[in-house]
């Protein structure tokens, strides 16, 4: 029969998915990072909230910084409560014991201490410190060996903080049940902070590579996405109903609408109508079947200024709760923390009509582009189980003619449907252009639509005229345009 193995839930926004659930109660970890990269307010969050739960924290430093400078610099987040400190929290320092008498007289403190505390948590921060002043491997693991058997003993879990290079394999690594590294590393001009669990002991963690950020609830960890959703939350079947695109000429084109629970890319040039399709596309939700409106352009109020130009009346709709907006600036953004955000409104609110507008949006934000189509793969796989019909924006280079830059043609492989937009030279005129080039298990109307923005939004006013749709004028959609991304 499979143990069940008892886990301390952290409650750091992300690490406990990471840890494959929490820390593994009893067991001793490492925390490793350089100087600002965040163990010491990660530490003191896991036991804040561990203290909030009723239980004792035991917190002893090697270091020669004061313990009032320390609650200084957390009193500033969220998480930190002085009430706790002295009553299920110590705070001691131990650096003179060590610095006079050695290892073996800190271990003994340490033993004294824990069993006067009858504490849970024990966190030791500035292991560094004990390895410097030790004169060989063997004392530090040896210390590490017999502290964390008292403590396992006890029921205890040990966080051993230190500052040493998360690339370096220290002795005591092999010690321990597990080893976080924290780093903080430069992606151009742009800092980034990533978490790794290097060693997880009997118990499965998420590995790579995730991003985490320090604000003023302290450390939030967003697990990479493809690892945290390698399979989708739950496995359903496929949807037979349709959901209106909110084009009701363009339904018909289509066989009744877009199939429910699915995935359809627009893209096309600025100016060719990709926002309008969402805005009508929103226009059809209800308060039963709530929208989502998740954009990195136009803030809620432009959005619905540019919706009341064009005749659609949004913003009833958002006081009513049949659509939310969430708007987030193309500045400094990160990639797993955007999807974190566009799920949890999915989860709060309902939704079951989602807009993105510009998934270069997801793109801006990913340090490692090679990782997207994953990434995609992941959230789009989610969508679907979550039963939530999605449209979404992407934006093709130029204004006319045949050489547009299109998505990837993995992307393409893995959405439900796709639709082109396009503007085209007749004449002395441009005109817009809409086709549908792929609707999975649907048969549809595969000629090229002339359409225009007015009064309602997108509307089709025929098929586009021969000369306008000629080879030196049309999209390009053959899949040598495709490659070309």
């Amino acid at each position: 029969m499979k143990k069940m193995l008892i886990r301390l839930k952290s409650n750091v926004p992300g690490l406990d998915d990471v840890l494959g659930g929490g820390l593994v109660a009893g067991s001793s970890y490492i925390i490793q990072g350089q100087p600002g990269s965040g163990k010491t307010i990660l530490a003191n969050q896991i036991a804040f909230s561990h203290m909030k739960q009723g239980q004792r924290v035991l917190y002893v430093t090697l270091l020669a910084e004061s313990h009032e400078r320390l609650f200084q610099s957390l009193s500033t987040l969220e998480f930190f409560e002085a009430g706790h400190i002295g009553a299920e929290a110590s705070y001691i320092s131990l650096l003179k014991v060590f610095r006079e008498k050695g290892l073996q007289a800190l271990v003994d403190a340490l033993r004294l201490e824990l069993k006067r505390q009858s504490a849970s948590l024990l966190i030791l921060d500035g292991l560094l410190n004990a390895r410097e002043r030790s004169s060989d491997a063997l004392d530090v693991k040896s210390f590490v060996a017999e502290l964390q058997g008292h403590a396992s003993f006890t029921g205890c879990t040990v966080l051993f903080l230190t500052s040493a290079d998360a690339e370096n394999a220290s002795p005591e690594h092999t010690m321990v049940d597990g080893v976080i590294q924290l780093r903080e590393e430069l992606f151009g001009s742009r800092t980034v902070r990533r978490l790794r669990v290097a060693k997880s002991r009997g118990s499965a963690s998420l590995g790579g590579l995730h991003a985490y950020e320090i604000a003023d609830r302290g450390v939030t960890v967003y697990p990479r996405l493809e690892a945290l959703l390698a399979l989708p939350s739950k496995m359903g079947g496929v949807a037979a109903r349709r959901v209106t695109t909110g084009v009701a000429d363009f339904d018909e084109r289509i066989q009744g609408g877009l199939p429910a629970d699915s995935v359809t890319l627009i893209t096309g040039p600025a100016g060719s109508g990709k926002t309008t399709f969402g805005l009508n596309f929103l226009q059809a939700s209800t308060v039963q079947e709530p929208a989502l409106h998740f954009g990195f352009y136009e803030t809620p109020e432009r959005l619905k200024a540019k919706a009341s130009a064009l005749g659609i009346e949004l913003q009833p709709l958002v006081e009513a709760g049949a659509v939310h907006v969430m708007w987030t600036p193309l500045t400094e953004n990160i990639l797993d923390k955007l999807a974190s955000q566009l799920l949890e409104a999915i989860h709060k609110h309902g939704i079951k009509r989602l807009f993105i507008d510009g998934m270069g949006g997801f793109q801006s934000a990913a340090v490692v582009p090679d990782r997207l189509i994953e990434f995609f793969a992941a959230l789009t796989n989610q969508l679907r189980a979550i039963e939530v019909t999605t449209v979404c924006t992407w934006e093709t280079r130029q204004m006319l003619g045949a050489a547009m830059t299109n998505p990837s043609p993995r992307l393409i492989s893995m959405l439900d449907g796709l639709i082109s937009m396009h503007h085209a030279l007749d004449g002395s005129t441009v005109r817009r252009g809409m086709v549908v080039v792929k609707l999975r298990d649907s048969t549809f109307d595969p000629s090229i639509a002339e359409i225009e923005i007015s009064t309602g939004g997108i509307r089709i006013v025929g098929q586009m005229s021969p000369t306008a749709s000629s080879p030196s004028a049309r999209l390009a959609l053959n899949s040598d345009d495709a490659a070309a991304e």
